[in-house]
């Protein structure tokens, strides 16, 4: 693991804030990308990704700082440190869908168009947050036991510490590895869509059984709700929501008009 990679004039450089620039940057190419395949207006792709970054970042630390109160009121200067961990992504995504809905209503775009073109970008971006997470030690697994897929943290990071020589799930990269091809499935989908809000719904659909399954493999500690954590109980909620669109959204197609 390399919390920190390296140092420039002395300030340290974090693993964390470097991958998820990265995932940043792979989610505006893709919109880019799409934009320049539909024509779309220039800087549309620019514009779309600083309103739904800036809102998916405050939504994820806003939503880790909540969980995490009683350090952080003791430690009001640590909440802008988002470079060194500390996001709560269903937090970030909820705000973010906020946040395109505003955007859709100022470009005069159907909400379920623009949610159709936005979604494939979020799922590569998160791909690579996950790497920033299994190159930080947090968001690790639990004890893998005689599992040849387990790693073993050094004693730099809280994992290395709490688990001392035993090896974990390597979680983060597992749903890394199902992002991005979460997010090669939705690339293809996305022209072949019959109707708005399809690709939105089948990220609904695809992701969040993942994230249920691997908060069982989670080491790291978890908010539950009964029997189950908030993550858990959130993704059904997503998927619901995901079959239910796919259901009931109307059988139609935005067209944008031709580029002149």
């Amino acid at each position: 693991m390399h919390p920190i990679l390296f140092s420039v004039f002395g300030k340290e450089i974090h693993s964390y804030g470097v991958m998820a620039a990265l995932g940043f940057l792979a989610g505006i190419l893709t919109w880019v990308w799409l934009a320049r395949r539909e024509s779309r207006p220039a800087g549309f792709a620019s514009d779309l990704g600083f309103w739904l970054m800036t809102s998916g970042i405050v939504g994820s630390r806003l939503a880790y700082v909540f969980a995490n109160w009683s350090y952080y009121r003791a430690n009001l200067l640590e909440i802008v440190r988002i470079d060194q961990g500390g996001l709560i992504f269903y937090g970030g995504f909820l705000l973010a869908c906020v946040a395109l809905i505003l955007f859709a209503r100022q470009h005069r775009l159907p909400v379920w168009h623009l949610a159709d073109f936005a979604i494939p970008a979020l799922a590569i971006g998160h791909g690579l947050g996950r790497v920033g997470c299994f190159l930080n030690g947090c968001c690790y697994g639990r004890p893998a036991g005689d599992h040849a897929c387990g790693v073993v943290y050094p004693p730099i990071c809280e994992p290395g510490k709490l688990f001392a020589g035993i090896p974990l799930f390597p979680v983060q990269i597992i749903e890394s590895a199902a992002l991005i091809l979460i997010w090669a499935i939705l690339l293809f989908a996305y022209p072949r869509r019959k109707k708005d809000g399809a690709v939105f719904a089948l990220y609904l659909l695809l992701y969040p059984p993942v994230r249920f399954a691997l908060e069982y493999l989670r080491g790291d500690e978890r908010q539950s709700w009964y029997v189950l954590d908030v993550a858990q109980v959130t993704s059904i909620g997503l998927f619901l929501a995901g079959v239910l669109l796919f259901v009931f959204l109307p059988m139609k197609k935005f067209s944008l008009p031709p580029k002149s």
